[in-house]
């Protein structure tokens, strides 16, 4: 059995109804931003924590609606599995990649597919909340 990293992540929304995705430093790979639940963290926290961090947003846990929760392969860390608390966010603020971030990019559902996704973010956020809401 993989090791499991625990996960907090935005489904990130504009006024336009485009999805932010982030890719790391070094990395191939897109995907929703937000990072690592701390042990001492509920996973809204940890979520409002890493949004600041990674990309000058600052958000109140209360922003932040409860989307469910699933596992996939890391994208970046071979061996592992993610399990990701997703929520949804709208902002109307910019973004600023910072930390480990090197490139954050605002997609349309269609756009989104040319894109090298993570696998949590091809297989289920994607199909099962943004493409629908894109519709």
């Amino acid at each position: 059995m993989p090791n499991t990293l625990h996960i907090a992540a935005a489904l990130l929304l504009n006024n336009e109804g485009h999805t932010l995705l982030v890719r790391k430093r070094g990395t191939a790979f897109f995907m929703q931003p937000g990072g690592k639940i701390e042990a001492h963290e509920q996973p809204v926290q940890a979520l409002a924590r890493e949004l600041e961090e990674e990309l000058g947003v600052r958000i109140q846990p209360s922003q932040a609606t409860y989307l469910g929760a699933s596992s996939a392969p890391a994208a970046n860390e071979p061996g592992f599995q993610v399990h990701c608390t997703l929520f949804d966010v709208v902002i109307d603020t910019q973004v600023v990649p910072a930390a480990e971030i090197e490139e954050a990019v605002w997609v349309s559902a269609q756009q989104a597919q040319a894109l090298c996704l993570a696998p949590l973010t091809r297989d289920w956020v994607l199909p099962q909340f943004f493409t629908e809401r894109a519709s």
